[in-house]
């Protein structure tokens, strides 16, 4: 297996994820450029000790392993298989790690696409928000075929806390990330719903949250999206529109197994709803704002601008 330190890693994409993934490898000595349009993500990058440009193709070139982390399943394509994509620029045998969450019936094409061009894939979604992927924590939900992972040697684990090897095949690690995408989106609708409930009954918000943080019905997301509404701060670490998007690959995926969720279903109205109110680039604990003008609810930001 390759030792990582002989790897160079290409992140495209240096949002909040690619950005902390980025500079966790880095902080761990491998070789890292980072991609991304904007000039300004491309500085803080460089200030870092970086290399950085808004070329895909120019990356691609310099690098063994791509790390692939951009919104949806068409900007990964593109970027994959553009004019000046990763499938013509990446060095021959080099790797690709797909982590957008996509419809699972994507990686296997995927694969098989790189596959013809030299280049392996592997199914890597990834978990534990911009906090994790700064401090190198980030859950890895990874599949793939066993010489993709010999090539990426170490590189996954030079951004990860934890990489979970799920199978030999792509589409396994983003059907486990879907999964991970049900209960996320479940959890926030709900975190939202009962905060809302709470300041309707007359509970002080703050007390609130601590209790519940020592008690039963905590969950990492009450506990991690809560304070955002605690602050009312709203901006978006991960956006409504995300789940929008995430909890509607959800809701495709079981229809094509013809399998009920209900609840799923709900929180996707709740996020439908929070963005047709014009909120959906806030972050997703907005939905909180939802239940606030439907029952009066005066948030915590509201209170501080009365003052």
């Amino acid at each position: 297996m390759s030792n990582s330190s002989t790897l160079t890693l290409g992140a495209i994409g240096l949002g909040s994820m690619g950005m902390g993934a980025a500079l966790s490898a880095l902080r761990k000595g491998v070789p890292t450029w980072g991609c991304d349009p904007r000039a300004e993500a491309r500085a803080a990058f460089e200030q870092a000790g970086g290399r950085a440009t808004a070329s895909v193709a120019e990356l691609a070139a310099q690098c063994d392993v791509a790390l692939v982390l951009v919104v949806n399943a068409a900007q990964t394509e593109d970027v994959l298989f553009g004019a000046q994509g990763v499938a013509s620029s990446l060095k021959r045998g080099g790797v690709v790690v797909c982590s957008a969450t996509v419809d699972p019936a994507l990686p296997p094409v995927w694969e098989q696409r790189l596959k013809e061009t030299g280049h392996w894939l592997i199914d890597g979604p990834v978990s534990g928000g911009a906090k994790k992927a700064a401090a190198g924590q980030m859950t890895v939900m990874a599949s793939g075929q066993p010489e993709a992972f010999a090539a990426a040697g170490n590189v996954l684990d030079a951004f990860a806390g934890k990489v979970y090897r799920l199978g030999d095949k792509a589409g396994i690690g983003s059907t486990v990330k879907m999964v991970n995408q049900h209960l996320a989106g479940v959890h926030i609708a709900t975190a939202c719903e009962a905060m809302a409930l709470g300041m309707r009954a007359g509970a002080d918000p703050r007390q609130l949250y601590e209790v519940i943080c020592n008690s039963a019905g905590m969950s990492w997301m009450f506990e991690n999206r809560v304070p955002h509404i605690l602050d009312g701060d709203y901006t978006p670490l991960s956006a409504v529109n995300i789940f929008v998007k995430d909890l509607g690959i959800v809701l495709d995926a079981a229809r094509q197994l013809k399998f009920p969720l209900p609840l799923a279903a709900a929180a996707h109205q709740l996020y439908l709803s929070t963005a047709a109110m014009g909120l959906g680039g806030e972050d997703d604990s907005a939905v909180v704002k939802y239940y606030a003008q439907l029952a009066g609810i005066e948030l915590p930001e509201q209170q501080k601008d009365a003052a």
